[in-house]
């Protein structure tokens, strides 16, 4: 394996992790679209939100924190960055109020990498922000698929007779045609809904949901089995709203719920992924005001270096490192 480090990031020798301006581990801010292996995305939105705000926060929380990860991972054996060329692009134009234009901005932002060969992993805001990512992803890739961790299905058709909201955007994603409903999942339902019915009005769209109490009682093997399967060869998207986990792991979101998973079952079910073809990522509904001790966003910025890392496995899986730039 080389020892080149293609992140260029700065040595804990002569610079502590704890200095220096804040991007994802310490990545170089490049806000320039161009052509990487992939590229971090901030979308501070959060006026899509039903009940507590402040997710827009959420980018500039997650990137503080990740500056105390280790660019190394044990499980996988890998530091990702001897494999992968990426930056942080920073954080797209949002204007609070207008969810409109701030899904348009998102869109286009994406996009833009998206066609220069570059994967996005953008750091939320509320979940209403997958929706223009997935617009933008699969504009270039075609129909995807979806990987979905969650508490909630998001599948609701409105929110006050609101359409775009963080409880609807997966229902519009299979009414615009940009996902495929039946190679997707969803894992981790649970909690209150407003009918009995509504985890299965998100089977009838096609999904395959495997919700928590089910979750118990086949085992997470057997669910992330499960999932691979549906998933296929197909491209996918992966969304992961941090409160699939506990309100234990992740106090610090606007709409907990308990009996949830541990950062610890999360992390496994994650590194379960190496085979899947990967061309898009999110994490979600981190709250910081509502995050004592950083236990939030150090859960969130881990969980984003294991997307980082799932995609170093698989790259250096291929031996393909043409699209490496020399350095």
């Amino acid at each position: 394996m080389s020892n080149q480090n293609f992140f260029n990031l700065p040595e804990v020798n002569t610079m502590p992790r704890f200095s220096g301006i804040r991007t994802f581990m310490r990545l170089p801010y490049e806000p320039e679209v161009q052509k990487r292996d992939f590229v971090i995305l901030g979308a501070p939105f959060d006026t899509s939100a039903s009940y507590r705000a402040g997710t827009r926060f959420g980018p500039e929380g997650i990137r503080r924190i990740s500056s105390l990860l280790r660019p190394a991972n044990v499980f996988h054996k890998i530091k990702p960055s001897d494999v992968l060329n990426g930056v942080d692009g920073g954080d797209v134009m949002i204007i609070p109020g207008n969810t409109e234009a701030s899904h348009q901005n998102i869109t286009d932002h994406v996009k833009a990498w998206t066609e220069k060969g570059a994967v996005p992993i953008v750091l939320g805001g509320d979940h209403s922000i997958t929706l223009p990512e997935l617009r933008a992803i699969s504009a270039v890739h075609g129909p995807l698929s979806l990987l979905h961790f969650d508490a909630h299905g998001d599948t609701w058709d409105n929110y006050w007779g609101e359409k775009y909201t963080h409880g609807t955007p997966f229902r519009r994603a299979v009414e615009e045609g940009i996902i495929n409903p039946c190679r997707s999942v969803q894992i981790g339902m649970r909690g209150t809904v407003y009918h009995p019915d509504d985890i299965e009005e998100a089977r009838k769209l096609g999904f395959l949901v495997i919700t928590a109490d089910e979750m118990r009682e086949i085992g997470l093997q057997e669910t992330m089995r499960r999932a691979l399967e549906q998933l296929g060869d197909s491209k996918v998207f992966l969304t992961f709203d941090i409160d699939f986990l506990d309100p234990a792991f992740a106090p610090g979101t606007g709409t907990p719920e308990i009996a949830g998973f541990s950062s610890t079952e999360a992390q496994s079910m994650l590194r379960q992924l190496t085979a899947i073809n990967l061309v898009g990522c999110d994490l979600v509904e981190v709250l910081p005001a509502l995050d004592p001790a950083e236990i939030t966003t150090l859960t969130g910025a881990t969980i984003v270096f294991e997307f980082l890392s799932l995609l170093a496995v698989k790259k250096q899986m291929s031996k393909d490192y043409s699209s490496l730039p020399t350095i």
